[in-house]
């Protein structure tokens, strides 16, 4: 019946996009399949248990008739309890969360595409659902307690509809040359800081042993347009991806853990790419900088405003500066050598607590470098916006960039038709030249960063019948690291200079300009400011509560004063309100999403802790500080998990064709209650819910989307993932319907039932399997 699944390989994609949740009194089902429909997989939830999450999932891959088969048989044999019910369709699992008593399953129910990378479209949540998975009938009073319901409503603030991305098959949560030089799939993508439901989807993955059900969520900002330079098109992609190792609002989250995490820990990647021609190779590059916190302990007080500004706090012992240097040796471990640290703390002026921690920062970077030989690929610079006219500040900044990525290089690789037409992150295609096992390999042996390149010849498909293309390669070595007070207003505008200079050199790269320089005043240059902009107002509304402060860019512009000296200053209000009063149900809210706190009964809730307790979760000052993984674990908490790959308890052969089950599908119905199995008159479907899928998703409602196939990337998907259907059409993306349909409202005996499954094809050791342990309180 069923066949054993494709080995998952960086040349077969592996992946589900595709979900339909069921329901029965007992069980949740999910089945899912590949967007090519080459095979469906099977996931079954036990509905009967509060305290526990039981998934299983049949290791098997099935065609779509064996699939609208299994659905027929469950159905039969739970018609006597409302049968086999559709309750949604859906794009993938974020997650499990447990508060008090039940847990919810965490759904994406509508999304939109929002890009592509190399081919793989990237996508953003246009709506999410939250599922209780018990059945009403087994929950007791906590499940609807209002500590519950509070931390319900604490979960939902965290808005999964703005500003979260994933994809199916790009590894969003890295850049494009860490995709290149090591792809690695499963778990081991999950552990990434900037997975942000690493947390929330801990069990599933720890259960099944695999990534298949679930998406990785980053945070940040994705944004790509369509530019030009006489006569060549190229697309532009900006990511910001957010970290969620030390993730909090602007003054709750400072500085560093003792882990080395910083506060509003940010790496902000530039891509470039020309549309594919066939038969010609594809070039792409891309640049990465980083912006994060003061790596020192400190603090501003959020309860304490005095004259609108909190009281700032550096601790005096920094313990020979052991935080800050984990945090240095974590970037180099990232991105190479060398480190160059751009420093926008304020040198001169009022403001006393800037000027001190700036000098502060400057002192401990000298001692660190002076103590630990290891340290000398740190480079310094302090740099005050504020003390140069703004076009001349750029002017200066862009020299400065300059003199990096001369440093640190950039990443450019151009890959030949063959590698394109397989999906560029089809890294197997390398291993026959010179026994190399990835790109790192080839960058290892041949040089540093800046004067990288490495040339295989493909011998295939070129643009010119006497020229053959292969692989060319330039890759980064080292960073830029960005700050200034809360990494946002002038940290972003000098990612812009930096990305400026970037792009004349990725530019330069592609073969699409003579000279790696873009003037000012060059449309570029207003076209990439636009879309910096967009990312510093999202960066500063996520961290700070309120757009960016615009007023160097505005200047560059040339806005008339007064307006933007107004515009300053309402931007100043809404972030002191939204410091004020705000962020603490915000930070509340991903304490809980990320699992830095996890309820549990019989202990304290998260409202009535002190403050001390309730807003540093996670600094090395809190007894209940993080682990590496910033996820905190204590013995009795009911998420805890360990690593468990499930082993099928049944196998067989069906028409010589393997057949493995896992068990999973035994669901035909539950034990009675009392009264019924003394043969009384109370009935199963007394106790069932009110279930609101009574409407069939009607046919062809998950066709492609035609946005996706378009120029116009950014078209929403309209299509609801609750819309109706038919309960047994597999086709979902057909306009075809064939549903199956009931004669009449019969139901079967077991010994039916058994029989009828063996005579289509059903081995008895899948038919023991589906039944063992079960009950059937059917109707002759």
């Amino acid at each position: 019946m069923g066949s054993e699944p494709p080995i998952a390989s960086a040349s077969s994609a592996y992946y589900l996009q595709s979900f339909r949740l069921y329901e029965t009194f007992s069980k949740y089902y999910i089945i899912g399949r590949d967007k090519k429909r080459t095979f469906w997989r099977v996931l079954k939830i036990d509905r009967l248990d509060c305290s526990e999450l039981d998934i299983d999932e049949d290791s098997a891959t099935y065609s779509e008739n064996e699939c609208s088969d299994l659905l027929k048989w469950l159905d039969d044999g739970n018609k006597i309890t409302g049968g086999l019910k559709l309750v949604t369709t859906c794009y993938g699992i974020i997650g499990f969360v447990k508060f008090l008593e039940p847990y919810y399953m965490l759904l994406i129910t509508k999304r939109k595409k929002i890009g592509e990378i190399g081919g793989h479209k990237i996508y953003a949540i246009t709506k999410r659902e939250m599922i209780p998975i018990p059945n009403p009938t087994v929950r007791t009073f906590m499940a609807h307690s209002k500590n519950e319901n509070r931390y319900k409503m604490l979960l939902c603030t965290v808005d999964l509809t703005k500003d979260f991305f994933f994809s199916y098959s790009y590894h969003a949560m890295r850049s494009l040359q860490k995709n290149l030089y090591d792809y690695k799939t499963g778990q081991h993508l999950y552990k990434k800081k900037c997975v942000w439901n690493k947390f929330l989807t801990s069990e599933i993955r720890n259960r099944l042993g695999n990534t298949l059900w679930t998406v990785a969520l980053v945070h940040g900002f994705f944004k790509q347009v369509k530019l030009s330079v006489p006569g060549r098109d190229f697309k532009l992609t900006l990511i910001a991806r957010r970290s969620r190792c030390f993730a909090g609002t602007r003054y709750l989250k400072r500085g560093v853990n003792d882990k080395g995490r910083v506060a509003n820990d940010v790496e902000t990647e530039q891509i470039v790419s020309e549309d594919p021609v066939e038969g010609c190779p594809t070039q792409m590059s891309s640049v990465v900088q980083y912006r994060g916190s003061v790596p020192l302990f400190w603090s501003q007080n959020a309860l304490g405003f005095h004259k609108f500004r909190p009281v700032f706090s550096l601790q005096a012992e920094q313990h020979n500066y052991e935080a800050m240097v984990l945090h240095f040796r974590n970037l180099v471990k990232r991105y190479g050598k060398p480190i160059v640290i751009l420093s926008l703390l304020k040198t001169r002026g009022k403001k006393r607590a800037e000027k001190t921690l700036g000098a502060t920062y400057a002192k401990a970077i000298a001692s660190i470098i002076d103590k630990l030989p290891e340290m000398n690929h740190l480079r310094f610079c302090r740099w005050d916006l504020h003390t140069h006219i703004p076009i001349y500040e750029l002017q200066q900044l862009g020299d400065l960039a300059a003199d990096t990525l001369d440093s640190t290089g950039i990443f450019y690789c151009q890959l030949p038709p063959k590698l394109w037409q397989d999906g560029f992150l089809n890294l197997s295609y390398f291993d026959k030249y010179n026994g190399h096992n990835s790109l790192e390999d080839l960058f290892n042996k041949n040089g540093d960063a800046g004067n990288l390149e490495a040339n295989f010849t493909d011998g295939g498909g070129s643009c010119d019948a006497n020229e053959n293309y292969g692989v060319k390669c330039m890759s980064q070595k080292g960073v830029l690291r960005s700050n200034c007070m809360d990494c946002l207003d002038r940290t972003n505008v000098v990612q812009y200079a930096y990305g400026l200079a970037a792009l004349g050199r990725q530019l330069h790269a592609l073969g699409f300009i003579e000279s790696p320089n873009i003037d000012l005043e060059d449309p570029l240059a207003e076209n990439l400011m636009t879309v910096y902009e967009a990312m510093g107002d999202t960066l500063a509304l996520q961290y700070g509560g309120s757009p960016a402060h615009s007023k160097i860019f505005a200047d560059i512009r040339g806005q008339w004063r007064p307006a933007i000296d107004y515009q300053d200053l309402i931007t100043t209000v809404k972030r002191f309100c939204s410091n004020a009063f705000l962020d603490f149900v915000r930070q509340d809210a991903m304490n809980v999403f990320l699992g830095y706190f996890r309820p549990q009964q019989g202990k304290q809730v998260l409202w009535e802790l002190d403050s001390d307790q309730r807003y540093n979760v996670g600094r090395s000052s809190f007894k209940r500080s993080l682990s590496d993984s910033d996820i905190l674990s204590t013995s009795n908490s009911p998420m805890v998990s360990t690593d468990v790959m499930l082993n099928p308890p049944f196998s067989g052969k069906v028409q010589g064709s393997s057949m493995n089950l896992l068990g999973f599908l035994a669901d035909i119905q539950t034990q009675p209650s009392h009264d019924q199995a003394q043969g009384g008159s109370t009935s199963i479907l007394a106790f069932m819910p009110e279930i609101s899928t009574g409407t069939r998703l009607s046919p062809g409602y998950m066709q492609e989307d035609q946005s996706l196939k378009s120029d116009n990337i950014y078209d929403e998907e309209t299509r609801d993932a609750s819309a109706p259907s038919s309960l047994f059409d597999m086709d979902w993306h057909s306009s075809a319907a064939n549903s199956f349909v009931e004669e009449n409202e019969r139901c079967f005996s077991c010994e039916t039932i058994i029989h009828r499954m063996k005579g289509g094809g059903y081995s008895e050791s899948f038919v023991k399997w589906l039944f063992h342990g079960e009950a059937l309180f059917l109707r002759s």
